[in-house]
């Protein structure tokens, strides 16, 4: 517990520094936000709610990451392991444990992924939806479930490679979900994402002549 108590208080450390919410215009976040957080509660307990141990829950902190940007993220994610921890009857130390390894783990290496994918790929629309909005969201699962059994071992009762398929396997879930949604908000609701710009993503080629 002490490890995740250290992994947790970093990122939420340089959340509060950066301030996100001045961001936040005078009418509070899109409501989708809030219906995200929401949801992520039943994504995260999913194992104790149908009574069953589930491989690796679905994460979302992706999805919630692309909407909001990594510092509200890491503050959002907060009461989702509030919600989670009341919800689903987990003890303290289980719940920090998906707050690091189900929320702020994934959001912060697909951040980095996001980050290598603008700096080396093209700007351009199929590029973010699929490189950030899936490719990068099955890296960072994957990465974050194999880190988790790197330093806590498996789950007691599986065998570890098995286990790690089965994160593979739930890691292609989130890819798929995210990609989907962030391919849906692209098209229709561009301004619920917060890592998305009309201006970056769907300029013209440099070498485009000028239009008269």
């Amino acid at each position: 517990m002490e490890l995740d108590l250290l992994l947790a208080a970093g990122p939420l450390a340089v959340a509060l520094w950066l301030r996100p919410w001045r961001l936040v215009g005078p009418a509070g976040p899109p409501w989708i936000w809030l219906a995200w957080c929401a949801l992520m509660p039943l994504l995260w307990g999913t194992d104790r709610y149908v009574g069953m141990s589930v491989v690796q829950p679905l994460s979302g902190a992706v999805m919630l990451l692309m909407m909001t940007g990594w510092p509200l993220a890491m503050l959002a994610l907060v009461p989702v392991t509030l919600l989670t921890w009341a919800m689903a009857g987990l003890d303290a130390a289980e719940a920090l444990h998906r707050l690091v390894w189900l929320g702020q783990m994934p959001a912060t290496i697909a951040l980095l992924l996001g980050a290598a994918v603008r700096r080396w790929l093209p700007n351009q629309l199929f590029v973010y939806i699929l490189g950030r909005g899936f490719a990068a969201t099955a890296l960072s699962c994957v990465l974050s479930g194999a880190l988790s059994m790197a330093l806590h071992g498996a789950t007691p009762g599986l065998d570890p490679d098995e286990q790690m398929i089965g994160r593979w396997l739930a890691a292609w879930g989130d890819a798929f979900l995210v990609g989907m949604l962030v391919a849906i908000f692209v098209a229709f609701r561009p301004h619920w994402l917060a890592t998305y710009s009309d201006r970056l993503y769907l300029r013209p080629p440099d070498d485009e002549p000028p239009t008269r």
